[in-house]
């Protein structure tokens, strides 16, 4: 499929039809992920270790990762020209369209399900720097867009170091959250263009 008619497809569904694309989307992620930690895992024991907690680590790894992230897009949104961040208004369609709390749902889910994927079962299997990539190779509307594209490669790589240091999925899921979560609220009251 060409991007155009990428572009022009999306073009043609409604806002909710959009969301719905996103729920979709994490369901699949979230299929994909269990199918795959059934071949890839040796025990339950293994996955549930992806999930211990040490809330002093998600403090300051987790949570000072989501800082970081959020603090360098608000710079870059601020200083760069607007196109450079436009996705082609999905973003925008999708956030502005829904409530706070559907937002949190959203923010929640898509942390989840893709830290699940990239740090959980990609990273733990096949390596930091392979999960990184894929991860943002994923995001493939932003390949067009240079300045989205580094944006979402430079959090891929951060992310997956933090795990890398911590072995803490809670980590990743928790800076993913918050960068997705403040972001759509900002979209959602358009406090940034």
């Amino acid at each position: 499929m060409k991007w155009t008619n990428q572009a022009e497809l999306i073009k043609q569904l409604t806002d909710r039809q959009l969301v719905n694309q996103v729920y979709l989307t994490q369901l699949i992620i979230l299929i994909l992920t269990i199918g795959g930690s059934f071949f890839l895992f040796d025990s339950l024991e293994e996955v549930a270790d992806l999930f211990r907690w040490n809330t002093q680590q998600v403090i300051f790894y987790g949570i000072s990762a989501g800082v970081v992230v959020l603090i360098i897009d608000i710079i870059l949104m601020v200083l760069l020209p607007a196109r450079f961040y436009d996705d082609g208004g999905i973003n925008k369609r999708v956030f502005r369209s829904i409530s706070v709390l559907e937002i949190f749902v959203i923010a929640l889910l898509v942390a989840f399900a893709e830290e699940l994927l990239f740090r959980g079962v990609i990273h733990t299997h096949f390596g930091y720097i392979i999960a990184s990539v894929l991860f943002a190779l994923m995001h493939v509307r932003y390949l067009t867009k240079p300045v989205l594209f580094v944006s979402v490669l430079f959090i891929s790589f951060y992310f997956g170091w933090m795990y890398e240091i911590t072995h803490l999925l809670w980590v990743t899921i928790i800076a993913h959250f918050m960068v997705d979560f403040v972001l759509g609220v900002m979209i959602r009251f358009n406090v940034m263009r």
